[in-house]
């Protein structure tokens, strides 16, 4: 197989002439919202107007993001349309009788356009255009013959390692679904055995209220308004028969949220002093310390009564992709939380503070919070909802039992996650070498 070297330049001519946002013609067409890395599919939807001009897509277009270029937001418009785009994106006309259009998106989805994008892009761009493609070089087989053999060739292999791919993603799946199961089971009282000689819950829960009454009266506490019992509907599942329901604002110390609007704003921002946890600092039971932000001395004083410390529990009010709680760990710098972090914080030894985040992480409870949310845009829950949500309280003994047979089996479920991220890591390294095979070029005459 011989082949030859050529520049993104010999086969493709960028399209220009911007369009103004509230053309009329544009309602004409299909809009381009965005391009899947994976796949290249196009998610099409019908136009309205924006701020940012836009660019008209012919058919067999090559289109790029070009913030994304390197991460596979590549693909070519297979529609048989006319569609638009942002200036965000580029598109170009391609000359196909120089090259096929699957050996193309085959190279542009391969590590080797990788390399080549950062040797070339001398400067870091941060935005790639055609411009800054076109005197990129590679080398392609000569005829479009043997550009599609190597496609089809590559194409088998790759069938293969998309199965193995899928196969993992049923295997994460397995493991989400896992973890749910068993904090379902225990939140449920499903999980562990039942001691029917242990003092009930309900007697634990009388102790709690006499403690918070304690604290108020020493000023520890300040008190608030008595929350409302329990109705029956608002039962959602079976508990054992020692355990109790009551609301989330009964059993624990203080809810509060974090500064508002005007009081805390992006502006505010440094590089050091006190730091905020914000919604990056939120994962799955697990606190991300690499998310750092923090305001000065001089702001933090202006509301220090946000400050948050290490055992406090803080969920984030926003719960589009499910319930982010943590416990917080040991800082490095005092700290406050953003009024989308919400602080419960437990100052008696009665409930177990893993307990209260196991239970919140629940799906039963994701369900029941759920219920609650609220808002225009972003649906959020407000504290009021938090401190009135119906919780499942267990005796003490059984908090203690089930946080420790949870953090074992949490254990071997990460274990098991490991073990799969690596092979999916695996899968895509074996994915790319694929591509570089079919890329790989061989001495001319060969």
């Amino acid at each position: 197989m011989s082949w030859k070297e050529i520049k993104f330049a010999d086969f493709l001519k960028e399209r220009k002439g911007l369009l103004e946002p509230n053309n009329t013609n544009l309602f004409n067409f299909k809009k381009i919202d965005k391009i899947d890395f994976s796949k290249g599919n196009l998610f099409l939807t019908e136009y309205s107007p924006t701020k940012t001009k836009q660019i008209i897509v012919y058919p067999n277009d090559f289109i790029f993001s070009g913030l994304n270029i390197e991460k596979g937001a590549v693909t070519i418009n297979t529609t048989g349309e006319q569609l638009v785009v942002s200036a965000n994106y580029s598109t170009c006309e391609v000359d196909y009788s120089v090259i096929d259009m699957d050996f193309f998106l085959l190279f542009m989805k391969s590590l080797s356009f990788k390399n080549l994008l950062k040797e070339n892009l001398k400067k870091d761009y941060g935005f790639t255009r055609p411009k800054h493609l076109e005197q990129i070089k590679f080398f392609i087989p000569s005829s479009l013959e043997e550009q599609r053999k190597l496609v089809k060739l590559a194409n088998k292999n790759k069938k293969i390692v998309d199965e193995i791919s899928t196969e993992i993603s049923h295997q994460i799946n397995f493991a989400k679904k896992l973890r749910q199961q068993l904090l379902q089971d225990a939140v449920q009282g499903k999980l562990v055995m039942q001691n029917e000689n242990v003092e009930p819950a309900s007697e634990l829960l009388k102790k709690i209220k006499d403690e918070k009454k304690k604290m108020i009266a020493e000023k520890k506490l300040k008190k608030e308004k008595e929350l409302p019992p329990i109705k029956p509907e608002e039962i959602p599942f079976e508990i054992p028969e020692n355990w109790v329901w009551c609301r989330l604002g009964e059993v624990v110390s203080h809810i509060f949220d974090g500064p508002f609007g005007s009081h805390l704003k992006s502006s505010d921002y440094k590089t050091s002093g006190v730091q905020v946890i914000r919604l990056q600092n939120l994962g799955f039971m697990k606190f991300k310390e690499e998310k750092e932000a923090f305001v000065s001395i001089e702001k933090y004083n202006t509301i220090k009564q946000h400050t948050v410390y290490e055992g406090d529990i803080i969920i984030g009010s926003f719960l589009a992709d499910g319930v982010n709680c943590v416990i917080l760990p040991k800082l490095n710098y005092t700290a406050i939380a953003k009024a989308d972090c919400f602080t419960i914080r437990i100052s008696h030894l009665n409930v177990i503070k893993r307990f209260v985040m196991f239970l919140l992480s629940s799906e039963p409870m994701f369900n029941e919070l759920s219920k609650l949310l609220r808002g225009m845009t972003r649906l959020r829950i407000n504290t009021t909802q938090l401190k009135n949500l119906p919780i499942p309280l267990p005796p003490l003994s059984e908090q203690n039992h089930i946080v420790q047979k949870l953090d074992e089996l949490m254990q071997s479920c990460n274990e098991l996650e490991a073990s799969i991220k690596q092979s999916e890591s695996q899968n895509k390294k074996l994915l790319q070498q694929v591509l570089r095979e079919a890329l790989r070029k061989e001495p001319v005459g060969v």
